[in-house]
């Protein structure tokens, strides 16, 4: 199969393919200017590719992700982690809004793409949580209803996954074949979204062309400023919640960051949490100290609902498109980014540009949905060009925080190795 070549167009990175796109496609629009929208279409293509898997990969995604949640090496224990993972989360959508906030990535833009744009306003809050339960998921699933769709999948995962327990030889055994058949799903999904990502280059050429054809040179302060603002949000959550939650259980940030140095620096550069995975296994044990029943759970798991670096760029990317499009959005609008990015993290898969696609679903939640030729399409175009770049950062904080909360429940649970954090064990670099 072509993408198994070594060689060859398809061996080589996707990264560095889409940031040619990128800067030929700044290029060709800064010398063809407003002509260059002959080229729209192609990114339209690409767009409608995204729509096509978007709701597939968040169904069979959270159903598997949910799944996994109830934990088989004690409740105690799992519920230490998924309260540790969940709460992190908040707070980093939190600091990603609160900057975006402060720096209005994307204000003053004023995209424009085709057809009638809407307000965007936000709900009744009654509302919103009705509108959580749907009263028909299928229905919800085939018009693209986010948040009733997110619901019903964890519900139906964490329902596999009890029934999965009980002693009863039928249902555990049917359980088990229909969760590996989502799993299966899941995995075809991922695979659709690496083919679709191939397409990327072209479409990030197409959109970013047309962008800088039409509006000019002005577009790159927005980009610079989302990039900035999403760093620091990540080193301000790296130092202060990380730092401050350790520091809170007795234990130093710099011998975490010390141990854990050879798992976030592979996930930087791979920008994979599940590839990183058996990296962050090792040093969990060998530089950290703590017990292989504890992180043989915690670790796989926070690669599928740990996910803070990814809330808060989704928090900080949303805020840039409403801006871009001349329509920020409201406080009760920033609420449901909150709450769908929160949701989305349970199923967000640990695999390069797993976030980029739960983007669609974040702004599809606030009546920004991407289609083809629209000004939203137009700036995540933009924010697709520079995913890379902010995919580095956020998979190394996720991973880095997959090993901070295993360190502390560790503590907590007896199961760390604290000569490991004194100096009295050797660990290894």
């Amino acid at each position: 199969m072509a993408e198994r070549r070594r060689g060859g167009y398809f061996g080589f990175p996707l990264i560095y393919k889409i940031l040619i796109g990128l800067v030929i496609g700044i290029i060709v629009g800064i010398a063809v200017g407003p002509a260059i929208t002959a080229v729209k279409p192609l990114g339209d293509f690409f767009i409608r590719l995204l729509q096509m898997i978007v709701m597939p990969v968040v169904f069979f995604s959270l159903v598997v992700g949910a799944a996994s949640i109830s934990p088989v090496r004690g409740v105690r224990a799992g519920g230490k982690t998924i309260g540790f993972y969940i709460v992190t989360t908040v707070i980093a959508i939190a600091i990603g809004l609160a900057l975006a906030n402060l720096f209005k990535p994307g204000l003053g833009m004023a995209l424009v793409g085709e057809g009638v744009a809407k307000e965007v306003t936000a709900p009744a809050m009654k509302d919103v949580f009705l509108g959580l339960i749907p009263t028909n998921p299928f229905a919800a699933l085939a018009t693209g209803a986010v948040l009733p769709t997110i619901v019903f999948a964890i519900l139906l995962g964490t329902a596999l996954s009890y029934i999965k327990g009980l002693k009863v030889p039928r249902i555990t055994e049917a359980s088990e074949n229909v969760l590996r058949v989502f799993d299966g799903l899941a995995e075809a999904m991922y695979k659709m979204v690496r083919w679709i990502l191939e397409v990327a280059p072209y479409g990030v050429f197409a959109l970013i062309a047309v962008v800088v054809g039409t509006q000019g040179t002005k577009v790159f302060g927005p980009l610079a400023v989302v990039t900035g603002a999403v760093y620091l949000g990540l080193i301000i959550h790296y130092l202060v919640v990380y730092g401050g939650a350790l520091r809170i259980w007795g234990l130093n940030p710099v011998r975490l960051w010390s141990g854990a140095r050879d798992a976030s620096i592979t996930a930087f550069v791979t920008r994979s949490s599940s590839g990183t995975l058996p990296v962050t296994m090792r040093v969990a044990e060998e530089n950290l100290g703590i017990d292989r029943g504890l992180y043989s759970f915690t670790l796989p798991l926070g690669a599928t609902v740990n996910m803070d670096g990814t809330a808060l760029y989704q928090a900080v990317c949303a805020l840039f498109v409403a801006n871009a499009i001349g329509m920020p959005l409201t406080i009760g609008a920033q609420m449901i980014v909150m709450l769908t990015a929160v949701l989305a993290s349970i199923g967000t898969a640990g695999v390069p540009g797993a976030g980029a696609i739960m983007l669609l679903m974040v702004l599809q939640s606030v009546g920004l949905p991407v289609e083809a030729g629209s000004a939203v399409a137009i700036a995540y175009g933009m924010i697709l060009g520079i995913d890379a770049i902010l995919d580095m950062g956020r998979t190394s904080l996720n991973v880095t925080g997959d090993l901070v909360c295993t360190s502390i429940v560790a503590k907590t649970e007896n199961m760390l190795n604290l000569d490991f954090w004194r100096g009295k064990a050797k660990a290894k670099a």
